[in-house]
């Protein structure tokens, strides 16, 4: 089949450009076994049909077009879009996470000189930002489980290969989100203090790890004690929201809740006593109760008091 051309749709490929709007997959999975329709054809403006899926949020429908040899690294776009920065664009995680897995580059730039990251924390799709920064083929990963050179045993036991590759491109450090059953560890990192429920062992856990880090000289060490360092424990900004920062590209403004448990972003659940704690489920919410229910009556109080207070200015105003 010859290369495709801007603009030169048949049919069938019109067609396929207009089920990937409506997001039927039964549809889009027939036109693209017909011989007639180029998975990677192009519209009037060189955009694909992945582009289009991409751009629309079709998660589903990027996998199939993918299946069916999609191009992800098709650069063809009159401003010089790639797929990886459509789905940037539209803020689907899943996308975007799929797409660099099947082979997408990051660097490239567009007509205006930007990456897909930049595009994406141009329109604040910041999570889409955080998966592309965290992205590390596993390709590059495995080339450390074979032995080079002289060496008679690889530096990298092929059995860590999996788990080390899923702690490189994690988006949430916090140490409590993890898969393993350590309920011990995980309470301990858990219990806050009683004035006020902050979690001084999981304070004191991630400075401790990052003081006994050895390479003093990188950039990313050096950042993470200057800020760090002058704050008193149990006040913000936090080692853990400083890591996370620093590692994922996170800003630290965004208007985003995260679980008091785990981290995970998104969190929508407040205890419904002190409204004060913030949870992504009922789980966290069970898990963090062994030593919420220490400090949730002094925190309601606080609250109380918050909600007074900011009466009495509106009033004022």
């Amino acid at each position: 089949m010859a290369l495709p051309k801007r603009g030169d749709l048949n049919e069938e490929e019109k067609a396929l450009l207009e089920v990937i709007s409506s997001g039927n997959i039964e549809e889009a999975s027939r036109l693209l076994g017909s011989k007639t329709v180029h998975v990677n054809c192009l519209d009037e403006h060189g955009m694909t049909p992945l582009m289009h899926a991409a751009y629309k949020g079709k998660t589903d429908i990027c996998r199939l077009l993918m299946q069916h040899g999609a191009d992800v690294s098709c650069n063809n776009h009159e401003y010089g879009y790639t797929a990886l920065m459509f789905a940037g664009l539209s803020g689907n995680k899943e996308i975007t996470r799929m797409v660099l897995e099947a082979g997408a580059e990051i660097d490239v730039v567009n007509s205006v000189g930007r990456t897909a990251a930049q595009m994406a924390a141009f329109v604040g799709q910041h999570d889409c930002v955080t998966v592309i920064n965290n992205f590390f083929p596993r390709e590059k990963l495995n080339y450390y489980t074979k032995p080079q050179g002289l060496d008679k045993e690889p530096k990298l036991p092929i059995k860590l290969a999996g788990p080390l590759h899923k702690i490189i491109t994690t988006t949430n450090l916090h140490p409590v989100k993890r898969e393993d059953k350590l309920d011990g560890l995980i309470k301990s990192l858990l219990k806050g203090r009683e004035r006020d429920g902050f979690p001084v062992y999981q304070e004191k856990t991630i400075r401790e790890s990052i003081r006994k880090f050895p390479y003093c000289e990188t950039t990313l060490l050096q950042q993470l004690v200057r800020n760090i360092a002058p704050v008193e424990i149990g006040s913000d900004p936090t080692a853990f929201s400083v890591l996370t920062q620093a590692i994922t590209g996170q800003i630290g403004f965004i208007d985003a809740e995260f679980c008091t448990t785990c981290g995970e972003k998104g969190a929508d659940k407040r205890c419904s006593t002190c409204k004060m704690v913030i949870y992504c489920d009922q789980t966290c919410q069970k898990m963090h109760w062994f030593t919420h229910k220490k400090s949730c009556s002094m925190l309601k109080k606080i609250y109380e008091k918050q909600i007074v207070e900011a009466a009495k200015e509106k009033n004022k105003g």
